[in-house]
């Protein structure tokens, strides 16, 4: 039986459905054969040239994502610090040393993080208020964070009490002005 590693087991394909149609791994395979042998004329260049393009995007959103994870977290380290955690902590922790990852396999995204960072406070925002019950109305208009202090470890933002008009102290009569 033919090593399906190799650039001769190749199943029959109908103009209807391609390879990459019916199946992506062989297809994969069978490109990559292709393109270490120097066949440069036979290999599927349009399919080819979007799945790179595909995994470029995915880092970005990988890393916009978890800049989303880790803004929400210190956000909630920020505006509910009564009710800190260990689990908030790892979590902040996970993401920056994951951040890192990404950043040292694509460091061309730090190019673009500052528009990266504000998208993932955009987000972070809603998850905030899901998550707290608190309105992202008291947030800032820009994420509060710069670059440099998501990337470090050591930092943590101040305490911002949340205010709602239910914890709001009301004036007493004696500290009325007349």
């Amino acid at each position: 039986m033919d090593n399906p590693n190799t650039i001769t087991h190749i199943t029959n394909t109908t103009p209807e459905e391609s390879l990459y149609e019916r199946d992506f791994y062989q297809w994969g395979l069978y490109n990559a054969e292709l393109l270490r042998q120097g066949r440069f004329a036979e290999i599927d260049v349009e399919n080819i040239a979007e799945e790179i393009e595909g995994m470029s995007r995915s880092y970005k959103r990988e890393l916009f994502s978890r800049l989303s994870v880790l803004i929400t977290h210190l956000l909630k380290w920020q505006y509910q610090y009564k009710k800190r955690s260990r689990s908030w902590s790892k979590t902040v922790y996970t993401q920056r040393r994951e951040i890192k990852i990404v950043l040292k396999f694509s460091p061309s995204l730090k190019y673009n993080i500052e528009i990266i960072i504000n998208d993932a406070f955009e987000d972070a925002k809603f998850e905030f208020e899901k998550q707290t019950k608190i309105s992202k109305d008291i947030l800032p208009a820009i994420c509060p964070y710069t670059f440099k202090q998501l990337s470090d470890y050591d930092f943590w933002p101040e305490e911002t009490p949340e205010e709602t008009p239910e914890e709001t102290p009301e004036e007493t009569p004696e500290e009325t002005i007349v």
